[in-house]
């Protein structure tokens, strides 16, 4: 009997070398793209969310914004086409964790900063049918009257040095300024902030 055929007929040998095989060919396609200079320096232009953007991001995962919204854009046309330069990799050195997505209820926001105005996508938070009769997208009218300081701003600073454990650039003045940074501001107000900066280091093209 050969030693494919017994491999096969054995589950545990089965199971063991399809085990190897599998983090064999993982560690070849995913070790080297630690030490890949696209992948590990940021796009000029890319900074750390500052904490306001933070506090807004913190929403976006708290709010559940990526069941329906992918943020990376494709190299294929039809996608350019419509959202704009496709991502790259150097634009997300700084998110922990990526907020990548694969499923399209909603539009891809990568590249959605500066494409509407601020009153626009604070409309479209409080009831998205105002301006998109068509969406079926959930309104938020709440996030207008939460201030940020109480809930996703209350542990920002700490948030801001856990991160820069894992090697998010920020200062110690940056860290410090957080809770004053977020001082008036509301859960939308935040939002809209890191709705308004996304994609913006590489300018949308079509």
């Amino acid at each position: 009997m050969s030693l494919q055929a017994k491999i096969e007929k054995n589950v545990g040998l089965l199971i063991i070398f399809t085990l190897v095989a599998v983090i064999w060919g993982g560690l070849l396609e995913i070790v080297p793209l630690f030490f890949q200079k696209s992948t590990t320096t940021p796009v000029e232009g890319v900074k750390p969310y500052d904490a306001v953007r933070l506090a807004g991001r913190d929403i976006y995962i708290r709010e559940g914004c990526y069941n329906c919204h992918s943020q990376m854009i494709r190299p294929f046309r039809a996608e350019t086409e419509r959202y704009g330069h496709y991502s790259v990799a150097g634009e997300y050195v700084y998110d922990h964790p990526f907020q990548w997505g694969s499923k399209r209820t909603g539009p891809d926001l990568h590249r959605v900063g500066g494409r509407y105005s601020d009153e626009w996508q604070r409309a479209h938070l409080r009831n998205p049918r105002d301006v998109v009769p068509e969406s079926n997208m959930p309104a938020f009218p709440w996030l207008e009257k939460t201030v940020a300081l109480t809930t996703v701003g209350a542990d920002i600073a700490a948030k801001m040095g856990a991160l820069r454990k894992v090697g998010v650039p920020y200062t110690d003045e940056e860290i410090a300024g957080a809770k004053q940074a977020l001082e008036g501001k509301t859960e939308e107000d935040v939002l809209v902030a890191y709705l308004q900066g996304l994609g913006t280091a590489l300018k949308n093209t079509k």
